[in-house]
């Protein structure tokens, strides 16, 4: 694949070659971190190098095993079998990504753990077959241990079955060229910007449950380089998405206008 085809990550430590080595001996990967600091761009990423087919699942508290592995349906007045994203990725070689792992219910994560180990197989009882792997095939999961609670959190016979990888917010320096590369913006934008990020996430747990990313400060960064009013974009990129408490939205309004009240003024004054 040419390098112009994938994804732009940067990367925070030795998580390629982690990933790599899992890949090449058949184990499956947990990504950790909170939401937004870059995990499902970096098996984007790592999918684009290795040339393998990407099946991403987004996990939620009513997806069934059938969503994974396949049903039957009624097709031309006939009833035929198709498969789920799983059992595509098993069949093909391709890697299978769960997002939010521990949003899925738990008869529906027990499909995996035969997948997980040195059998890397699959039953399918609908169909009667059992699914040997290919050797291209990769299993990773994701989940926020933020929202980790008594009634969500993968149980430790699923757990260590993969090769774990926690992931945080970038660094400083690295986090501003990821606006840049994105959106385009200028340094001197991009600084201002990861700097409120890192202020806002200073009051993460106090006033409110989620923080900064910097998957919303791209998301600022891109309506800034479109022309928007700073902090217009930061409050519809940043604020909004994180309370609807309007008190709380106020105070951290107040926050942004440390950072863009001259540029505030100057969209104001301006015709």
């Amino acid at each position: 694949m040419n390098n112009s085809q994938i994804p732009v990550y940067f990367r925070q430590g030795n998580e390629v070659e982690i990933f790599q080595s899992a890949y090449r001996r058949g184990l499956a990967v947990l990504l950790k971190g909170p939401t937004g600091c870059g995990k499902t761009r970096f098996v984007r990423h790592m999918a684009a190098m290795l040339e393998r087919t990407l099946y991403t699942v987004a996990c939620h508290d009513e997806m069934s095993v059938s969503d994974l592995v396949g049903r039957y349906l009624i097709k031309n007045d006939q009833t035929v079998w198709q498969d789920g994203p799983l059992t595509r990725a098993v069949r093909e070689g391709g890697i299978c990504y769960l997002d939010e792992i521990v949003e899925a219910r738990k008869d529906t994560t027990v499909v995996l753990h035969s997948l997980c180990d040195d059998r890397r197989t699959m039953y399918l009882d609908r169909t009667g077959e059992t699914l040997k792997a290919t050797p291209e095939f990769m299993l990773v999961v994701s989940f926020n241990p933020g929202y980790q609670n008594l009634f969500k959190n993968l149980k430790q016979s699923t757990r260590q079955r993969f090769v774990s990888l926690t992931f945080g917010f970038p660094e400083f320096h690295q986090e501003v060229q990821i606006l840049m590369s994105e959106s385009g913006i200028d340094r001197k934008t991009a600084v201002k910007l990861v700097e409120l990020g890192r202020r806002l996430r200073d009051v993460e747990g106090h006033d409110i449950e989620e923080t900064a990313s910097t998957r919303l400060l791209v998301h600022a960064s891109h309506l800034i380089h479109d022309g928007m009013n700073p902090k217009h974009a930061c409050e519809a990129a940043l604020i909004d998405p994180l309370t609807d408490d309007l008190i709380i939205r106020e105070g951290l309004i107040e926050i942004v206008k440390t950072y863009f009240w001259r540029i505030d003024i100057f969209f104001t004054a301006s015709p």
